[in-house]
């Protein structure tokens, strides 16, 4: 099957590998242009935009597609089908009717629940007990499109939204290439009950608030780790926690307890297990107590 694939972040890479693997015939990957990042700030591919190189595949990186050139050039494809995995940018209603069996996309939520941006994130922060992808025929309408197939995953209490990304990922690539080879199949419309919008993530929402119940504040430490990071300060430093969980305990929110990492929340107390410093690795709370003092009785900001 001739397959154009589209997508930019590690949560990607599975699902180019494994049409890869299966043997397609993949005429072209479209990626978000290089950028620069780390600290030397060098000018880098994007994750798919490496491994499709290792793969000896065409990239292709448009800054949008407002350019008839570029519809043109996606559309002298001829493709069968386009395989889109947060690719990042809006495809117009030219791309989508391009491919002789559509473009299908892989979204990492049980739809119609969370449409959106950050749908790992809100599914842990909302405290969900389970999410899962669904490979979804693509429509002009924000992920409101037809459902092929969904696979369902549970959601651990240690879950996090690195973790779950990664199952996630690998749970998307089995399913579209389950897919593929039964297209064109029957789809089924998401329902109009139970639509929720996954918003991108606000840096404003990453500071802790002790004042919420434990068993919110650990959801949004998980739904937060590894990144943006939920955070605090404590003698002027912010500190960001990646792993967290529910214990019992009790006192003015955010209060440091007779065990130094467990917080009192506005009901019980979270345990602090994964910190990060500003500048450091992460690390454990026996190490963080090491090279950090938090004395019983300490408020954290």
């Amino acid at each position: 099957m001739r397959v154009v694939f589209m997508g930019t972040p590690e949560f990607s890479v599975p699902a180019l590998e494994a049409l890869h693997g299966d043997g397609h015939d993949i005429v072209a990957v479209y990626s978000q242009p290089p950028r620069k990042s780390g600290r030397g700030q060098q000018t880098q591919p994007t994750p798919v935009a490496r491994k499709a190189t290792e793969l000896g595949l065409e990239v292709r990186t448009p800054f949008s597609f407002q350019r008839q050139a570029d519809i043109g050039d996606f559309e002298a494809l001829d493709a069968d089908v386009a395989v889109v995995v947060a690719y990042g940018l809006i495809l117009p209603q030219a791309l989508l009717d391009a491919p002789h069996l559509g473009c299908l996309n892989i979204h990492a939520s049980l739809l119609p629940r969370w449409r959106g941006a950050a749908p790992i994130h809100r599914a842990i922060m909302a405290g969900d007990g389970e999410t899962g992808v669904c490979i979804m025929a693509m429509e002009a309408g924000l992920d409101t499109g037809p459902v092929l197939k969904r696979v369902i995953t549970p959601i651990h209490p240690t879950d996090t939204t690195g973790t779950l990304h990664d199952r996630l990922s690998k749970l998307g690539a089995h399913a579209v290439c389950d897919v593929l080879p039964l297209l064109p199949m029957v789809s089924h419309p998401q329902p109009q009950d139970g639509v929720t919008y996954a918003s991108k993530i606000n840096k404003a929402e990453a500071r802790i608030n002790w004042s919420r119940p434990a068993a919110e504040v650990d959801r949004q430490i998980r739904g937060l780790a590894p990144f943006p990071g939920a955070w605090f300060e404590l003698g002027g430093e912010r500190i960001k926690v990646l792993m967290s969980e529910v214990t019992t305990g009790s006192g003015t929110p955010g209060t440091a307890l007779g065990d130094p990492l467990t917080i009192a929340c506005g009901e019980g107390a979270v345990r602090l297990l994964s910190l990060q410093r500003a500048g450091k690795s992460p690390m454990d709370a026996k190490a963080f107590l090491n090279g950090f003092s938090v004395e019983a009785g300490a408020a954290l900001g």
